[in-house]
């Protein structure tokens, strides 16, 4: 997209997603998903501006908000509804039809309060932001290359955006209701330590995040219409003004992953704009 840095257009037009919309990811092939496309429950297939199709449908009732890919190109599904972060393999994906049929659960745990955002150490390790937005609170979850979960953190603000650096020795996690940032020490076993405040705002709330190769953050400010940009030392280097004002989650993508793009809930729409950086998530991918 030859387009001016940092200025935000429409990718996909209102109310092609419900107010649902959240978790963008893009694959290898450049392809991008989103959750929730015309009815909640299910998941979209972006091709390009204003092509949507649908992926699958979720059932049980359970209904996708984060979504991240792994090495293998196998896409990871966090449930909110029923505790559950969900797969759908690689070889399924590459069948290019729907593939309601083969969503499996790859993790479970009914302590859970609702599996909210994802982010992936290159390894294949999962972390999962799970808020209780009740009661203003929230917990960190790993989840192994097995499926098998371990509560990290609890009695936290309302985790939400989660996201793993490039080199994968720093874990981000913010809380929206505090709009506090923060980071710890990450070893290569997802053991996490030396917790420490990375930024904290004064107004609006704070949603989904990733990072650029370099390792500055693009945070989702829910209510603000902005991205915040953020290095690694917690200097804000700018904010991206959007179309809309609830921003849910961001993800890189584009030929040369510059192109960041962000579901906006509202308008159950997504913008996108391009960046100076290219994406840490877009070089997963072989």
């Amino acid at each position: 997209m030859a387009n001016t840095p940092f200025v935000a257009q429409d990718w996909v037009a209102d109310k092609t997603f419900t107010v649902g919309v959240e978790g963008p990811a893009v694959d290898k092939n450049g392809v991008l998903y989103a959750v929730n496309f015309a009815k909640q429950g299910t998941i979209g297939k972006v091709t390009g501006k204003n092509q949507v199709s649908t992926l699958l449908t979720l059932s049980n009732d359970s209904v996708g908000n984060g979504i991240r890919f792994d090495k293998q190109g196998n896409m990871y599904i966090a449930d909110y509804v029923n505790h559950n972060v969900l797969r759908v393999s690689h070889k399924a994906l590459k069948q290019n039809v729907d593939v309601s049929d083969k969503v499996e659960v790859f993790a479970h745990n009914a302590k859970m309060n609702q599996p909210n955002d994802l982010a992936i150490m290159d390894n294949g390790i999962l972390f999962a932001s799970d808020p209780n937005w009740q009661n203003n609170s929230g917990n960190l979850w790993r989840i192994d290359a097995q499926g098998n979960s371990t509560l990290l953190e609890s009695n936290m603000g309302t985790t939400n955006g989660v996201e793993v650096s490039p080199d994968n020795k720093t874990l981000y996690v913010n809380e929206s209701v505090q709009r506090k940032v923060w980071q710890y020490d990450l070893d290569n076993d997802g053991n996490i330590s030396n917790k420490r405040l990375l930024i904290e705002f004064s107004d609006f709330g704070l949603d989904g995040m990733r990072s650029d190769k370099a390792g500055n953050l693009y945070i989702a400010r829910y209510g603000a219409g902005v991205i915040a940009v953020v290095s690694p030392q917690g200097k804000l280097l700018r904010k991206v003004p959007l179309q809309g004002q609830h921003p849910t989650n961001v993800a890189f993508g584009g030929k040369d992953g510059k192109t960041l793009f962000v579901t906006m809930q509202q308008r159950g729409a997504i913008e996108t704009f391009t960046t100076q950086v290219s994406g840490r998530s877009f070089y997963i991918h072989p």
